[in-house]
């Protein structure tokens, strides 16, 4: 049996909202969407309001911190506007995330090194409302640091370049890549952060990853929407929760 702290699935319901805004309208309601995954043993709620608004409006994430019976987790970029929007809607959690308007989704992660001039006054505002800070950055040593010295209590690494070589089969890339994340993971809990991955998981990596102890919680979005049109959300939910425990299993 695992000796590992339990590992938390956050679900992102971005992608949700960009079928719904493929129409326009009320449906499919991302809100609904986050009440059917907690009651199929979602931990927590991820959402990004990007600044376009390409998905995720401001009233969804209203209502998401209205009606979820679990903790939100505010994804946004560092700007006043986002700071704003965060302040008033107190979620649990903000994440801040790299944003680029031409961006598909986010491509790396935050360079906290390059901007923590910008950064540090952020943080401590979102600090003394309640609020954690989380920030998505890459698995790399300089950027790890950086976040403890900002006082930032959470990191969540950024596993996309790790997932793509996995699923194009270049194993030396997918190993390199890994073996970043397994120091980062570790670095980061030596400094005291609470650590969390997320990006382009799916059943399998999500099973792989873990089993790294020092890791204790995973967002993922895309894929099990994707998943979802196919078996049903709560369905995916509960695949994606058995992968992460038997994962968990061999910590």
């Amino acid at each position: 049996m695992s000796n590992a702290p339990p590992l938390r699935l956050g679900v992102n319901v971005d992608h949700v909202a960009t079928l719904r805004n493929a129409r326009g309208g009320r449906r499919p309601d991302p809100v609904r969407a986050a009440q059917v995954a907690i009651e199929a043993g979602a931990d927590g709620i991820t959402a990004h309001l990007r600044e376009d608004r390409r998905h995720i409006r401001d009233e969804d994430m209203a209502r998401l911190k209205a009606e979820i019976s679990k903790p939100l987790n505010f994804e946004m970029a560092a700007t006043a506007d986002m700071l704003r929007i965060s302040l008033l809607t107190r979620p649990h959690a903000v994440c801040l995330v790299p944003e680029r308007r031409e961006e598909l989704t986010t491509e790396g992660g935050l360079d906290v090194v390059g901007q923590h001039n910008v950064l540090a006054p952020f943080i401590a505002k979102l600090n003394d409302a309640g609020v954690r800070v989380s920030l998505f950055i890459a698995a790399e040593p300089r950027q790890i640091e950086m976040a403890a010295q900002l006082r930032a209590p959470v990191i969540e690494i950024h596993t996309g370049a790790w997932c793509d070589a996995v699923v194009e089969g270049h194993k030396d890339k997918a190993e390199a890549e890994w073996q970043r994340i397994v120091a980062g993971a570790k670095l980061a809990r030596s400094a005291s952060l609470e650590v969390h991955a997320g990006h382009g998981l799916d059943y399998a990596t999500a099973e792989t990853i873990a089993a790294l102890p020092d890791i204790v919680e995973l967002n993922i979005g895309y894929y099990m929407i994707g998943e979802a049109i196919f078996v049903g959300l709560s369905e995916t939910v509960r695949t994606m929760r058995a992968a992460m425990d038997r994962g968990r299993a061999r910590a």
